[in-house]
């Protein structure tokens, strides 16, 4: 115990002051000496996550603008339709642009909903100007970010990030403008790559060839998302090529999300046998039971997470427990809807590594929490 007028050790206050928010990193700064040391130590401010809620938060004052130098991975939450938070975290991200010499990671995420018609020209060109000269970044996160992403900004990335080693593209906006050319591009730029997040629209042969190439680092996660109408027309692609990368690449898994502005006869087609998909999240707006039933099949070996957004039926019940059947990796199950008790059952007894599972035998309020298996 700490007894009174004595001082804790710089690092225990610094290991208190990186919970706060900035605003309350300030207040302990201004305490005396002792804190302000450990409130602006590179301690507190390694990992930031920083939430522009009020018209102060993320306006730093002067004698914590220092800090910025100090920030190795960014996590930056706005509300692109309050002006005050949204205009705090593009002058921060304008700040950084400036003097991010040591930023390996950033991910943006937006909460509540953006304005109709609001393309967020203001806040993709100021992380267009962050990626520009951040030449350390390892780690660029745009999923959460409801804007609409293009070549412009990938092409910023690749030439501005080359020590890049994830990049996440699959955000949740129904036009797609990243072409399969920036991805190349990208893909040459940065060779440690590892971890890449993309509509299917902006994937190709040429990706896929490029991914395989004998030099390329280990590959290891390949995230699609298939939402907007050009990856509803998107080509599938040879399963030879698929066959190539797993073979280069071992330990790739492949994450695919399908949702409901996909067309019923588009499904199938986005499924293919030789994909090598470990997380498959099914929001359709139609059949189910089929894409769940070609998972059972040609995903048995490789499936470890299931997600399913459908309806309740006799039908979509026997599908998951065939599926359950066959895939006896899977670790992780969730489906959004009442089944029987037949289908819990069989997850239970046919998958022995299953950690966590939502399958609920009768009606709850939401949310709906998963449940443990220890």
């Amino acid at each position: 115990m700490v007894e009174p007028g004595e001082q804790l050790p710089e690092e225990v206050l610094a290991l208190i002051f990186c919970h706060l928010s900035l605003r309350d990193r300030a207040a302990a700064a201004g305490v005396c000496r002792a804190w302000a040391a450990a409130a602006t130590s590179s301690a507190v401010w390694h990992d930031t996550s920083i939430r522009c809620d009020s018209e102060r938060e993320g306006i730093l004052p002067p004698y914590l603008s220092v800090c910025l130098d100090h920030i190795h991975n960014l996590q930056l939450e706005f509300e692109p339709s309050r002006k005050s938070s949204r205009r705090a975290a593009t002058e921060l991200l304008t700040t950084l642009a400036g003097r991010a010499p040591g930023l390996r990671g950033l991910r943006l995420k937006c909460c509540g909903e953006k304005p109709l018609f609001d393309a967020g020209r203001d806040v993709l060109d100021a992380v267009h100007a962050l990626c520009g000269s951040a030449g350390q970044l390892h780690h660029l996160d745009l999923r959460c970010l409801p804007f609409t992403l293009d070549d412009a900004l990938v092409l910023q990335v690749a030439c501005g990030c080359p020590e890049l080693r994830s990049i996440f593209l699959d955000n949740h906006t129904l036009v797609d403008s990243v072409g399969p050319g920036s991805v190349l591009k990208l893909l040459a730029a940065c060779p440690r790559l590892r971890t890449l997040g993309l509509h299917l629209a902006s994937l190709s042969r040429a990706v896929l060839d490029a991914l395989a190439e004998p030099n390329r680092a280990p590959f290891a996660l390949l995230a699609l998302r298939c939402a907007s109408p050009e990856d509803a027309r998107a080509s599938p692609l040879p399963d030879g090529a698929w066959v190539a990368l797993h073979c280069r690449h071992p330990g790739l898994t492949v994450e695919l999300e399908l949702e409901p502005a996909l067309p019923a006869e588009s499904v199938m087609r986005v499924l293919q046998p030789a994909v090598p998909v470990a997380t498959l999240r099914l929001n359709l707006s139609g059949d189910t039971v089929g894409p769940l039933r070609f998972a059972a099949c040609h995903y048995a070996t490789t499936l470890r997470a299931l997600e399913v957004r459908a309806s309740a039926s006799p039908e979509l019940d026997t599908a998951l427990e065939e599926l359950a059947r066959r895939c006896a990796g899977l670790r992780e199950i969730h489906c959004f809807c009442v089944v029987r008790t037949s289908v819990l059952d069989a997850f239970r007894a046919h998958c022995p590594r299953l950690r966590s599972y939502t399958l609920k035998l009768k009606r709850e309020p939401h949310p709906w929490r998963p449940t443990l298996v220890r």
